[in-house]
């Protein structure tokens, strides 16, 4: 009798490691992060990918990641991304945002790849002249978005 407990038992052990097997996993990869007000990320994995940044302040959400800032380029790029309900996103965002490099330099943006200035939803790419030497990190301010007097994304390079 206690051989069939035992037995029973363990068949049961079995299903149940089955049954949950799929929903038992382990995630070893690191999450993007969304950052509100001024964070400081590090660099998330080994080829410059730099991370996501999210500001959602006022009523407009604003996504930011820099995309191709490797030496030697041309132009560096952030990709935008600004959501919102209740407004249109009618911003000029050449004259709306500035980079700041380590040592308290600014840059304009050279253009804007994307969306029109209508909307409820815009997604485009923000293009800057590349700077060498490659700054230690940068800061990205938006100014006037949604109400809020200034957003700030900020990376080490």
């Amino acid at each position: 009798m206690k051989k069939v407990s035992i037995i029973f038992i363990v068949i049961l052990l079995i299903i149940l490691a089955i049954t949950l097997k799929d929903s038992l996993s382990i995630n070893i990869n690191p999450k993007s992060s969304s950052n509100v007000n001024n964070a400081v990320n590090p660099i998330q994995n080994s080829n410059n990918s730099l991370e996501t940044k999210e500001n959602t302040e006022g009523p407009v959400s604003v996504t930011v990641t820099p995309r191709n800032l490797e030496e030697g380029l041309t132009t560096w790029d952030f990709e935008m991304a600004l959501d919102t309900h209740s407004q249109e996103l009618n911003y000029d965002l050449t004259s709306l945002v500035e980079l700041v490099d380590d040592q308290g330099k600014i840059y304009q943006p050279s253009a804007w790849e994307g969306d029109n200035p209508t909307g409820h939803h815009r997604k485009g790419v923000l293009k800057f002249n590349a700077v060498s030497p490659r700054p230690k990190s940068w800061e990205l301010k938006i100014s006037n978005v949604g109400g809020v007097a200034e957003r700030s994304f900020k990376w080490i390079l």
